[in-house]
């Protein structure tokens, strides 16, 4: 029984609060609700915005490195081989899996690349316009298919089949396109389309004319040579046909786990590393990724407190003005709860007001804006990482901290004397 009438007692007061409160609202200056409705916005954009673009940024750099790279399933050689045993098999059987969209294998080879190297040395320890770096055979419209190679050429054209002795080299090799200038990624100097260069892969040395310059701001691509596989094969020495890399582009609505699991039963892992795309991500980018999630939490933080402050502040000034009509309330025998929970409504109606604009804003505009135009960091293509399920925990971090800002300074006021209340002593 007693238990019923706390109920019915704290929905009376629950009730006639949340009237206060519409009539508190009303009465206030529209400006002043607008300035902190304002305010509530700008703190719900920096607990999602914020943080978003932080770990966007390291997104955007793991979803080029799938896109473009990796795929959706990724294989590479055991630890103890240098090359993928099997692959023609292998090969031949990707094709046949259901939901295989496309296949790219890749011959690898590290060697030297040089440029201007008819130049007589100054002296020994003249090491000329040359790099070391790794070269790729791929047949070109295999890979095109799979990671979209042709649409990251910024300069020239991309290969075809039929092309030979001819090359396309990664942008990180090139000075021109090399952002800054360290010892630890040497590059050539004055090249450009149509340029020989000079490469040296297992011995054997050959002359070959750059056809395209690729620019991805995926480390394993700009820092490659492309050849097409046919000729790449004999120039390496490799009559096995066995593959370095194989990256498989599965349909959409088709699992890579699926695929995966198909090779395995197969007994393909006996010859080789099959990983889906997500397990085949360095751990360095997970490491950044929950680096930069924790600071832009840490950054998101801050304003998470001055928008509580700032709430605190609203309800306090606008509590003490009203004082005597408090102590009047409590005078005629309203109860200090049903207070409280005007005040309460109050803060509430300004985290509402403020989290429904911002989330018209995050992922109304902001959103598929990033999405379509990321931001153009030298790295990566950023973009803005706003999930449903961080956003709600964000909203209800934002809801508990305006109900604590509302609650505290109406609680000091309404435990006043209601005389003293009421005279304003």
């Amino acid at each position: 029984m007693l238990r019923r009438k706390h109920k019915e007692d704290l929905g009376s007061a629950a009730y006639v609060g949340f009237f206060l409160a519409v009539r508190q609202i009303r009465r206030t200056s529209i400006w002043t609700n607008a300035l902190v409705v304002c305010v509530m916005v700008l703190t719900f954009l920096n607990l999602v915005v914020v943080s978003g673009v932080l770990v966007g940024l390291i997104e955007g750099a793991t979803q080029a490195v799938y896109k473009h790279y990796i795929g959706d399933v990724f294989i590479t050689p055991l630890k103890e081989k240098n090359n993928i045993e099997r692959s023609a098999i292998m090969m031949s059987t990707i094709r046949n899996i259901p939901g295989v969209e496309s296949v790219s294998g890749r011959y690898l080879s590290s060697g030297n690349v040089e440029a201007d190297y008819k130049r007589a040395k100054k002296n020994a320890n003249d090491k000329g316009n040359e790099v070391s770096t790794l070269f790729a055979g791929i047949d070109p419209i295999d890979e095109d298919r799979v990671t979209g190679l042709s649409k990251l050429i910024v300069d020239g054209e991309y290969l075809n089949r039929n092309d030979y002795d001819q090359v396309v080299i990664g942008g990180m090799l090139l000075k021109k396109y090399l952002n800054f200038d360290s010892t630890t990624f040497p590059a050539l100097a004055d090249i450009g389309i149509g340029d020989k260069i000079r490469i040296t892969v297992n011995g054997n040395v050959r002359e070959v004319f750059v056809k395209g310059i690729v620019k991805s701001k995926v480390d394993e691509i700009d820092r490659r040579v492309f050849f097409v596989d046919s000729q790449f094969r004999g120039l390496a020495g490799r009559d096995d046909y066995n593959l370095g890399e194989v990256s498989i582009k599965v349909k959409p609505g088709f699992s890579p786990a699926l695929v995966k699991q198909a090779l395995i039963a197969n007994n393909f892992d006996q010859y080789a590393v099959i990983k889906a795309g997500n397990e085949a991500e360095p751990k360095f980018i997970q490491d950044l990724r929950n680096t930069f999630s924790m600071l832009g939490t840490a950054i998101s933080s801050i304003g998470l407190i001055v928008a509580a402050i700032t709430i605190f502040i609203v309800i306090f000034i606008n509590a003490v003005t009203r004082r005597k009509f408090i102590g009047i309330l409590k005078g005629i025998g309203i109860r200090p709860a049903t207070i409280e929970w005007a005040y309460i409504f109050q803060a509430f109606f300004y985290a509402i007001a403020g989290t429904l604009i911002g989330l018209l804003l995050v992922f109304g505009f902001l959103k598929p804006y990033f999405d379509v135009h990321p931001i153009n960091f030298p790295f990566s293509d950023g973009i803005l990482v706003a999930t449903a399920s961080g956003t709600i925990i964000r909203i209800a971090v934002l809801f508990l901290a305006t109900l604590v800002a509302g609650y505290i300074p109406v609680k000091i006021i309404t435990r006043q004397n209601t005389l003293d209340a009421i005279l304003n002593r």
